[in-house]
């Protein structure tokens, strides 16, 4: 194996990166400078010593607590329970959102081996009995893990009197109902708000 090979190999690990992307960014990267190459792979390299995970709300972060755990200014009675870390990412850039978040870091997945106490719930209850806590806003995926994750986190915070919502799931703007899959279509139809 020569070292293009060796390269498109690792790049083939990493998520969404098919074989043939791999290739083709392994041969990016022969043709780039060796200035960019020295940068990234210092980049690389360094990844791990300068990221952490924030230790209230468990989002990537440089700085312990993160920047939006940090700022007084965010709306400090809600929180936006996520899957992962760059779920905040996402939910940021849309620019409607000013409360806290909180990382799960995955979902309920029996079938995976996966259950609630793999994941960042206990921390969530922790924070909420702290007080200030009004809504918590459930943004996991519409999928049977994500549904699952949600109806679990609900069933616990039901005790704690807090008011727990979930993110609408339906149409995208611009989509057309040919294209929807009965899913979709169903949570569209039980989701529809007055005009």
């Amino acid at each position: 194996m020569n070292a293009i090979d060796e390269l498109a190999d690792s790049f083939s690990r990493l998520p969404g990166i098919g074989k043939k992307t791999a290739v083709r960014l392994a041969h990016h990267l022969l043709k780039a400078d060796q200035a960019f190459l020295e940068r990234f792979a210092s980049q690389l390299a360094r990844l791990h010593s300068r990221i952490h995970y924030c230790s209230e709300c468990g989002a990537c972060t440089e700085t312990d607590p993160c920047p939006v755990c940090s700022d007084r200014l965010r709306e400090r009675s809600q929180i936006c329970v996520v899957e992962q870390p760059q779920d905040i990412d996402v939910i940021e850039s849309s620019r409607e959102y000013r409360g806290l978040f909180h990382v799960l870091g995955g979902l309920i997945a029996p079938l995976e081996g996966i259950g609630p106490e793999q994941l960042h719930i206990a921390k969530l209850i922790e924070r909420i009995q702290r007080g200030g806590i009004t809504e918590v806003i459930i943004a996991t995926p519409p999928t049977i893990e994500g549904d699952t994750t949600a109806l679990y986190v609900n069933r616990l915070l039901s005790p704690a009197g807090v008011k727990v919502t979930r993110l609408a799931s339906g149409l995208p703007v611009g989509g057309d109902l040919e294209y929807a899959d009965k899913l979709t279509l169903a949570r569209s139809f039980r989701g529809r708000t007055a005009l």
